[in-house]
């Protein structure tokens, strides 16, 4: 049982502009499927940073002038699956792993007082492939993260994936010790809904004055030092509580 004892914290990392890029596959995996699922022609994306692809599916469903039934939507979400798993070799292609991002996950998989996974709008499925696409998913705990079809909510994604940390680890990961990535205001004001920590990162079109505004715990231009401002969100061990490491870190 002394690993309950090591000081713990919950990493959670956003996909898409914070890990990887896809240069225009997910928009153009809608035009594929769509039509053959609706019956319609594509015409129009829902605006997608930061969103849950539940939310993209029933907006894109609206735009269209379609009911969003559960039923659809499901068809939708199991047709992306599709597209994405007979995609993989133009997604290896066409996207990549951000610069930093295996370098990050590398250090931070090495610490075993940091579990860290996914908090994505991305399908389950989605998620996966795409990490195992550009090989971070070894990293990365996939069956203790949240995913956009956990919930339409973004915010309520983070308690589910506490609660799937816990039951895989037996650890408690409370608010004050886990920590979301992410590249969008919408992660920013997702965890700050759901009362976690928060680094916005400036790797997709936001700034890191947007992010900065939006209300992040700190913000960084990129990859490179997450890692380390990670760590301090650590909880105090027994001999230590006076130590550096209560500090919260600071935006550069």
């Amino acid at each position: 049982m002394a690993s309950l004892l090591v000081p713990h914290v919950l990493a959670l990392f956003d996909l898409d502009h914070t890990l990887i890029e896809t240069r225009g596959v997910g928009r153009e995996m809608y035009e594929r499927v769509f039509p053959a699922v609706t019956g319609t022609s594509f015409r129009k994306l829902a605006t997608v940073s930061g969103r849950t692809e539940l939310d993209i599916i029933r907006e894109t469903l609206d735009l269209h002038g379609l009911e969003p039934t559960d039923a659809t939507i499901r068809q939708l979400a199991s047709a992306l699956v599709a597209g994405y798993a007979a995609a993989r070799d133009e997604l290896r292609a066409r996207g990549r792993a951000l610069p930093g991002a295996k370098e990050t996950l590398v250090t931070l998989a090495a610490d075993p007082a940091i579990h860290q996974g996914v908090l994505t709008g991305n399908l389950r499925e989605v998620a996966r492939i795409k990490l195992q696409v550009f090989g971070l998913a070894e990293y990365l705990d996939l069956e203790t993260s949240a995913y956009g079809d956990d919930h339409r909510e973004r915010y309520e994604l983070v308690a589910i994936a506490q609660r799937r940390a816990a039951e895989r680890t037996g650890l408690t990961f409370d608010n004050e010790h886990t920590v979301l990535i992410g590249d969008t205001p919408k992660d920013v004001e997702a965890a700050l809904a759901a009362g976690v920590r928060v680094i916005g990162v400036a790797t997709g079109k936001f700034s890191v004055a947007e992010l900065r505004e939006a209300g992040a715990t700190a913000v960084v231009p990129n990859l490179n030092n997450v890692a380390q401002l990670v760590s301090p969100y650590l909880p105090p061990s027994n001999d230590s509580k006076n130590s550096s490491s209560n500090r919260s870190p600071r935006s550069p």
